[in-house]
């Protein structure tokens, strides 16, 4: 009898730990969905200037960026605190009615990034220099380079189903 309490108690908790495990089969995955752009081009008439805004070039890309995402239901936009950055992502902070947040990519802890962003679909726009490495830290890999300075059509897509990373790189030109 005494050896039988102790199974009993046994059987009690395996059961109850048991009939706690979430039924995994019918929850559906947690999808949050990333888009990396660079800035539009920029006004490269004052080469000593570190904030210039976009040329008509830049300002027609941006204004084509909002057609890209105008079917997607974006739910956040980010934007570095550049002039170039900014008008770059007006054009759709706009059509979608979304205020944009700034970051800053020197800073930015992507485990926290990943979890204030867990299932939403999020605009990121960014630079030469900081959106490969953004995409790069997204899937935990070094698989993009630095962009040109020419590319302004660049696409980074990253999809996060329940955490594990997919990557795709457009040209939309």
């Amino acid at each position: 009898m005494r050896t039988i309490k102790p199974l009993i108690a046994l059987a009690i908790l395996i059961v109850g730990s048991i009939s706690c495990k979430k039924d995994t089969k019918n929850v559906e995955p947690i999808v949050s969905t990333f888009y990396f752009i660079r800035h539009a081009e920029k006004d490269r008439t004052d080469p000593e200037n570190p904030d210039p805004e976009l040329n008509q070039d830049g300002l027609n890309r941006a204004i084509k960026w909002a057609e890209v995402f105008d079917p997607i239901p974006l739910d956040v936009i980010y934007s570095t605190n550049y002039e170039r950055t900014s008008m770059t992502a007006a054009p759709t902070s706009v059509k979608k009615n979304i205020d944009i947040k700034y970051y800053d990519p020197r800073t930015l802890d992507i485990e926290a990034f990943k979890l204030e962003n867990d299932g939403k679909n999020v605009l990121v726009v960014g630079h030469s220099n900081t959106t490969p490495v953004l995409v790069n830290k997204m899937i935990g890999v070094e698989k993009y380079e630095q962009m040109d300075d020419n590319d302004n059509s660049s696409l980074f897509i990253v999809r996060l189903i329940d955490g594990v990373p997919t990557d795709i790189r457009l040209k939309m030109d």
